[in-house]
């Protein structure tokens, strides 16, 4: 089968499970064409993604979030209204990809939570299945702890889902530990590269953080300073910063980089971060004892948070005290074996969603309900 995928450039996480996912393919004869990137002014695409993606890689202007003035915060409001403004450069952007499909045509276009792809889905009807994939369509399924809210926040969460999935005949909604699978979602382990199953984990003297607005760096730094008997390496993906920066004894911020930081994951007393899903994952999958921190204003962070707490990886935080992580170490109780042997059945997985596609017919997608 011949696969296109369309990946969101927001943070590592949709970039790393779409590597793990393509080198799947590979594994089983299936070949991924193309690999369609949204991308950001803010963000620079990480190096290790087009090195470790067998395909050719076509960058174009996809929605992102906006966040104020500090980087820290996503502000819904000035997102909506920054999206609307560039709503032409979308629509290119849409055509960009109807010429990347009608070119390859490809069996399945797979999209992993990109606004884009959910309408050029609905908009352009393409001759082929359309699949998603992400921890985000898990909101489906009728055991989803919703986080508190005031507000449309998660109005919005729900609606940007919908949007993502429009006509999609496969729902694959990624989760840290098994569900039964519903009729509109079909539940998956999460997608971890090779490199991190490789891994041989060990118990270091620092802990390592991820942040994915850079904003949170002043809030790191702080309490940096303040604990100076704490080793602390974090990863960001702040265009403009150097390869490395040192800005205390203790502290050290570098670029994302995948091999450094799965080797810094393997050796840390624990992982800090923002309520992403990928690197939680990784954690819990090198046994790692985990704090999660939602990016403020984030509606999606802060359910992923509930949900880290749940699945016994960690526990969450409104910010970047890594003390409270320190406190809990010895008596957290994060991922076992279980987990690994969760993330193994992806081939039996597979192998149920494979003989669904072949029974499909190309026109199916195009009659699909908007649900």
């Amino acid at each position: 089968m011949k696969f296109v995928f369309i990946v969101q450039g927001e943070g590592r996480g949709h970039m790393t499970q779409a590597i793990a996912f393509g080198k799947m393919l590979e594994n089983q004869g299936h070949e991924m064409a193309a690999v369609v990137l949204g991308k950001s002014k803010r963000r620079e695409v990480p190096p290790f993604f087009s090195k470790q993606i067998h395909a050719p890689i076509y960058q174009v202007e996809s929605p992102n979030f906006a966040c104020d003035k500090n980087e820290k915060k996503i502000l819904i409001g000035k997102t909506i209204r920054q999206n609307i403004i560039k709503a032409t450069t979308f629509w290119r952007s849409l055509q960009q990809i109807n010429t990347i499909v009608q070119s390859e045509a490809p069996d399945v276009i797979l999209n992993f939570y990109d606004l884009l792809g959910g309408l050029y889905n609905g908009i352009f009807r393409p001759n082929a299945a359309y699949w998603v994939i992400g921890h985000q369509y898990l909101i489906y399924h009728p055991a989803f702890q919703f986080a508190p809210t005031k507000g449309l926040n998660k109005f919005f969460f729900k609606f940007n889902t919908r949007m993502t999935a429009l006509g999609a005949s496969q729902k694959l909604a990624l989760s840290f530990y098994p569900l039964e699978s519903t009729d509109n979602i079909t539940v998956v382990p999460p997608l971890l590269r090779e490199e991190v199953r490789n891994l041989t984990p060990t118990k270091g003297d620092f802990y390592l953080t991820y942040m994915v607005n850079s904003g949170y760096s002043t809030e790191v730094i702080a309490f940096a300073k303040s604990n100076p008997h704490l080793k602390i390496r974090a990863y960001w993906d702040k265009k403009e910063a150097e390869e490395t920066e040192t800005p205390l004894p203790n502290l050290s911020f570098h670029r994302v980089h995948d091999k450094n930081f799965l080797r810094d994951m393997a050796a840390c007393k624990g992982l800090v971060s923002t309520a992403g899903f990928e690197s939680i994952c990784e954690a819990m999958y090198l046994r790692k004892p985990v704090m999660v921190i939602p990016v403020a204003g984030q509606y999606e962070q802060a359910c992923n948070a509930l949900d880290t707490v749940h699945s016994g990886a960690g526990i969450a935080s409104d910010n970047f005290d890594f003390s409270k992580l320190d406190k809990q170490i010895q008596t957290t109780s994060n991922s076992t074996s279980s987990f690994q042997d969760w993330v193994s059945t992806w081939p039996s997985v597979w192998q149920h969603i494979l003989p669904e596609t072949k029974m499909t017919e190309p026109d199916f997608i195009l009659t699909q309900s908007f649900s």
